[in-house]
């Protein structure tokens, strides 16, 4: 016998818990179904970002950041540190531990608000009166009747054409984050941000990184003066990045894989390596949702159809984060799933893509908000433009790590802020204040009039503000 509810969210990942969990507030009755599993085939909410995503990659910075500081930076400190070495097997086990407690956190969160989770894959049966059935298919097999449904199923790494991920020699970030000893040489195809984060664990723990990159540009879609600054930086850490390639052949061998191409000579070359990590991107997941069932429109690349609310072809079926348009964020999907749940209340959810901020977690740190210089420039903008470096910021020095910039872009008429961009420490908790000030279209001037802390490395946002106005104060 079915189970009826009010709304149905299939998918537990940022996107799907939240929405169920903003729906449960609004007074609806709230299933979530999830398929992910652990180690022990137990429930694992949380989905990519927390499984095998934004999550674990974290963890695995932290403590390949420990042990580069440990080698390389600690004497500047004064402190002494011989013989230090790294437990790949402990390091792991503490990245699966924080997975786990944010599952366990996730599953806390549905029996506080009273929301049925069923462990399994959910997908469309048929549309009845009552609006959908949808099965659950699992350990127990279950139905479920909801009037609402919320598609939240997320995106599955994507692989080259011909050379399938086998997790042990060819890598998705799954396998990635999984390795249970340092490779001696690693290849990466694809300088984004799996690629960067991925390749900075393990470049720092001792492998011999090369990244290959299709695009004759680096981060094309970051600014391009932050993206130079990070550049040099990782050209100075030794993470090795080629532009501009071709790849051909990749074969697998006894001792681990072969990938040759073409470098942005037209050259040919080939490379060994122990491990190679394929990041060129990630595809809708709607494999197993019976989307045919009812009719849900799809688009070429398999993902779910949507308006500018989310709303599907089909009345009371929605769909938000990596499964519809839009950049494929956990922060988006959370957004979205929010909006949602308020739109189905009969609220006004908002979401502004142009306020979504954008993060990569190497070091330095690279985050942005809103529109880049070139943007700017292709659509014939009248801007003036901050920069403000840390090497000029007091807390930077006194941590130790000057490296990049702040930069602010704003209207040459009104100087409203229309893009911020940061290259250097911290800069994924930086970028927040960018955030809320564009949100509430602030301008440059307003941020430089505000009072920043002293010392610390916000301050170097508000000199970038003064930049705008050609008046910074410490540099």
């Amino acid at each position: 016998m079915s189970q009826t509810f009010d709304v149905v969210v299939i998918g537990g990942g940022p996107g799907g818990y939240i929405a169920a969990i903003r729906a449960a507030q609004l007074g609806f009755k709230v299933a979530c179904i999830d398929e992910w599993k652990n180690a022990a085939g137990g429930p694992a909410p949380g989905g990519t970002c927390t499984n095998v995503g934004c999550i674990p990659s974290k963890a695995l910075l932290q403590s390949s950041e420990h042990f580069d500081h440990a080698n390389h930076h600690f004497a500047d400190h004064g402190i002494t540190a011989t013989n230090v070495k790294i437990d790949i097997a402990k390091m792991i086990g503490r990245k699966d531990t924080v997975v786990k407690q944010n599952n366990d956190g996730i599953l806390y969160l549905f029996k506080k608000n009273k929301i049925s989770f069923f462990h399994g894959r959910g997908s469309f049966a048929k549309a009845v009166e009552a609006g959908y059935e949808i099965q659950v298919t699992g350990a127990k097999e279950e139905l479920l009747t909801a009037r609402q449904i919320i598609v939240a199923t997320g995106s599955n790494a994507r692989a080259l054409p011909g050379t399938p991920f086998d997790e042990e020699t060819v890598l998705s970030n799954d396998g990635a984050l999984r390795l249970g000893a340092v490779p001696k040489k690693m290849v990466l195809i694809g300088s984004g941000v799996i690629g960067l984060e991925m390749g900075s664990v393990w470049r720092r723990l001792g492998s011999d990184v090369t990244i290959l990159e299709g695009l004759p540009t680096f981060l094309g879609a970051v600014d391009e003066q932050i993206a130079k600054e990070a550049k040099k930086a990782f050209d100075k850490q030794g993470l090795k990045i080629e532009l501009g390639v071709k790849v051909g052949d990749i074969k697998t061998t006894k001792k681990g894989v072969s990938v040759a191409y073409t470098n942005a000579k037209g050259e040919a070359q080939s490379l060994d390596a122990d491990k190679l990590i394929v990041s060129i991107g990630r595809v809708p997941n709607t494999i197993g949702l019976n989307a045919e069932a009812v009719g849900l429109q799809l688009d070429e690349r398999g993902a779910i159809v949507v308006d500018a609310e989310c709303r599907t072809n089909l009345k009371g079926v929605w769909a938000v984060g990596d499964v519809v348009r839009g950049p494929m964020l956990a922060h988006k999907a959370e957004e979205e799933g929010v909006a949602v749940a308020e739109r189905i209340a009969g609220q006004h959810g908002h979401v502004n893509f142009n306020t979504i901020p954008w993060v990569i977690y190497t070091s330095p740190e690279i985050a942005w908000v809103g529109e880049t210089e070139q943007q700017l420039k292709a659509r014939g903008a009248a801007y003036k433009a901050g920069t403000f470096p840390f090497l000029a910021n007091g807390r930077a020095r006194a941590l130790g790590d000057t490296t990049g910039m702040v930069k602010f872009l704003a209207d040459a008429v009104t100087d409203e802020i229309l893009g911020v961009h940061i290259v250097g420490p911290q800069a994924s908790e930086l970028i927040a204040e960018a955030v809320v000030a564009m949100e509430f279209k602030a301008s440059a001037e307003d941020i430089a009039r505000i009072c920043h802390a002293h010392p610390s490395l916000s301050e170097a946002t508000k000199e970038a503000a003064l930049a705008v106005d050609k008046r910074t104060l410490n540099f």
